[in-house]
């Protein structure tokens, strides 16, 4: 009877067990349909204990789909293998797509945890469907006769990335090197996690309280404000924090005349991770550095440079190191000749030390406006948040017909962050666009362009995409709205264009759409919109002072245009030096046996870096290449600066807004994504590869010798 009564209760209990985790579920909302305007994720419900369920249940779904696409008894097929691969693990995408850009934008601790909890298993699962024998035999019998399946360029496309994501994921390899495999990848997963979250917390760690207004002496009052704001809502009202936020750092660089707080708050910022602590990084970079030399060797290549590159344009390690070296030694004479001016604008201060890093933005600023008579703060004025988003908004419209309207109605992840229906000339919806502008504890440094859903064509309509920009920029204060510094436009300028690549996209299948091009060309829709920024047409168009609604002055116009080249040399080699670096670690054939901050040295040392200048990204906080996605690929923004300068000359040298040019470049460019090579559509667009020619101009560099030629992919 006892035993019967006990069977009773458990039955029971596990009704009562499946009952809540059904509710739970029911409460879920990744696991329904989501009833929001334009499909956009209910970002007003989720919370932080939905993830790892959605996480766990959108793994297990897509192991099913996966499974009944390998074991289908029917023989392989584009559509009921290629196809039906491309829209399996719905579920997990989209938990993932939120998850991860709640991560970079918008985390917290409990987040972070859930990370970490769920890097190995994400990884296993995608080793799990990599090293499928079964389904990689369905793909590769499809690879083997596609010359007979009549598919057409997209298609093709298709299976060719399917066919070498099973390649290059070790689909080839012996059980044993298998196993090998999944090991390095569950490694590579947590350790690249655990160094991007060592830079957020050391980069929130630090202030640098100041306590003596004397101390501000230098600093324009917007920055004044906006650390007096920061000190208050850090509870320490009447002092000034600053902080290594860009927004905050970069403009006491620039302006502060106290050299000691300079010195103090340039070493926080370029040691960030590098204490010896437990958010130190020297140890995980060159773990991740030798965790992908080892996964590329056994894969067959002799260097992770060479298994990143071959997906390239550049095709191989010894193109990227051939433009990043044409480019130095003309790019170093120049830096050397500004740390000549700097050293001698210090020897005039009284000051006798060799040119630090520390000083190069505050005398830069003080030379620019003693040779140019031109003072950023009187730039900024002219480049509020509003005006600059209209000019942008204005430059998108008279190029490709966009128009953008705030929607209010639209969930959204931060109480910042507006949301926007982005809409063709007539009307037709193209897609949502998500804007965060402001730095914050929660937030990751950098800008960055990412999407909660790609575009796809389903049925033959079109499924709109869903956009986001993230951005860290001077902040409104109590006296007046954000106003941006010439950088910051650009920025935007930049950032708006790997959005318009997102949004404009036009393609059947998701994976291909948008961004989803080799790293070295999705800088350039990206590049290229920074162009018009600086346009005196354009810049009549946006700038407009925030109180008076004055355009800016033709005579600030020419002093922005004259110093277009000022400081190119120091910006390029800071640059190429961080992109050599990335190549340094990555193009390694063993092991690296030294610490990072010796190897960092030593590569520093063999391209003959001056010590006033330090490469634009340290070891420790490399997050591009450590935790970015940019390994062996930092060189691309180079690399897609002959590309974007190259075409901005199609418009340059007819008119500015060329429409011909526009449709071109939005037919072969913006909307057909990953479809085909890159330099195909390039020269699709351009009618010729790219020269090299229009950037050396643009950075002033066209003055030393260079070796003529073009860039070929």
């Amino acid at each position: 009877m006892k035993s019967k009564s006990l069977l009773i209760l458990l039955t029971i209990g596990n009704l009562l067990t499946i009952e809540a985790q059904e509710k739970k579920q029911t409460m879920n909302p990744f696991f329904q349909p989501y009833d929001t305007p334009f499909n956009v994720p209910p970002f007003d419900k989720i919370k932080n204990e939905h993830f790892k369920p959605a996480i766990l249940e959108g793994i297990k779904k897509h192991e099913a789909e996966i499974n009944l696409i390998a074991n289908n008894p029917e023989a392989p097929t584009f559509d009921n293998t290629i196809v039906a691969m491309e829209n399996a693990g719905e579920l997990l995408s989209e938990v993932n797509r939120v998850f991860g850009n709640y991560n970079s934008a918008n985390t917290n601790d409990e987040l972070q945890a859930i990370a970490k909890e769920t890097a190995p298993v994400l990884s296993a699962h995608g080793d799990n469907i990599a090293l499928n024998e079964k389904l990689f035999q369905r793909v590769k019998t499809l690879w083997n006769k596609k010359e007979s399946l009549n598919l057409n360029l997209e298609q093709a496309k298709l299976l060719e990335n399917r066919y070498k994501y099973f390649v290059r994921s070790g689909a080839n390899l012996l059980e044993t090197d298998k196993d090998k495999l999944r090991k390095i990848n569950a490694e590579l997963s947590l350790t690249s996690l655990k160094y991007g979250q060592n830079i957020l917390a050391e980069t929130n760690k630090y202030e640098l309280v100041i306590s003596d207004k004397k101390d501000l002496a230098g600093l324009p009052n917007q920055l004044i404000e906006a650390a007096a704001a920061d000190a208050k809502a850090k509870g320490k009202e009447g002092k000034w924090v600053f902080t290594l936020a860009n927004s905050s750092v970069m403009p006491f660089l620039q302006y502060s005349s106290n050299r000691k707080l300079r010195q103090e708050i340039w070493n926080a910022y370029q040691t960030r991770a590098n204490h010896d602590d437990d958010l130190d990084n020297k140890a995980n970079a060159i773990k991740l550095a030798n965790l992908r030399g080892e996964k590329a060797r056994l894969l067959g290549y002799k260097s992770h440079s060479d298994y990143v590159l071959e997906e390239s344009m550049a095709k191989n390690a010894e193109n990227v190191n051939k433009l990043l070296n044409d480019l130095w030694k003309p790019a170093l004479e120049i830096a050397q000749t500004e740390a000549e001016d700097i050293q001698k604008m210090m020897e005039k201060d009284g000051i006798k030390d060799k040119v630090q890093p520390y000083d190069w933005r505050y005398y830069t600023e003080k030379i620019r406006k003693e040779r140019f008579d031109l003072d950023e703060q009187e730039l900024k004025p002219y480049f509020s948040l509003d005006n600059v988003t209209k000019g942008v908004f204005q430059v998108t419209e008279k190029l490709y017909g966009l128009k953008f309207k705030q929607l209010d109605n639209l969930p959204v992840y931060h109480k910042e962050v507006t949301a926007w229906e982005v809409t063709e000339a007539n009307g037709t919806h193209v897609g949502i666009l998500y804007m965060d502008f402001f730095p914050r504890a929660s937030k990751r440094g950098g800008a960055w362009m990412t999407s909660y859903r790609n575009q796809k064509t389903e049925n033959g309509v079109r499924q709109a995409p869903v956009i986001s920009i993230v951005c860290n920029f001077t902040k409104p204060t109590a006296d007046a709205p954000a106003l941006f510094t010439f950088d910051e436009v650009t920025t935007y300028f930049h950032e708006f264009g790997h959005a318009l690549h997102g949004l404009l996209s036009n393609v059947t299948y998701k994976s291909l759409a948008g961004t989803s091009v080799p790293r070295d060309f999705v800088e350039l829709p990206s590049q290229i919109m920074e162009n018009w920024a600086a346009e005196p047409e354009v810049l009549k168009m946006y700038a407009k002072h925030y109180k008076t609604g004055a355009t800016i002055p033709e005579e600030l116009i020419q002093k922005l245009q004259k110093s277009g080249t000022f400081d190119q040399g120091f910006a390029t080699v800071e640059y190429l030096a961080a992109s050599l670096l990335d190549m340094d670690y990555h193009s390694q054939t063993a092991a690296i046996s030294l610490d990072a901050n010796t190897f960092e040295k030593n590569s520093m040392k063999k391209i003959g870096l001056i010590d006033a200048i330090i490469p634009r990204y340290r070891t420790t906080y490399f997050q591009h290449i450590f935790s970015g996605g940019y390994s062996s690929g930092y060189y691309s923004y180079i690399w897609s600066g002959v590309l974007d300068t190259d075409a901005f000359e199609a418009f340059k040298t007819t008119t500015l807004f060329n429409p011909e040019k526009a449709k071109l470049f939005r037919e072969n460019v913006l909307e057909r994504g990953g479809t085909e090579d890159p330099m195909v559509l390039y020269k699709r667009f351009r009618g010729a590869e790219p020269s090299v020619e229009p950037l050396l101009r643009k950075r002033g560099l066209d003055k030393k010798t260079l070796p003529a030629k073009k860039v070929k992919g």
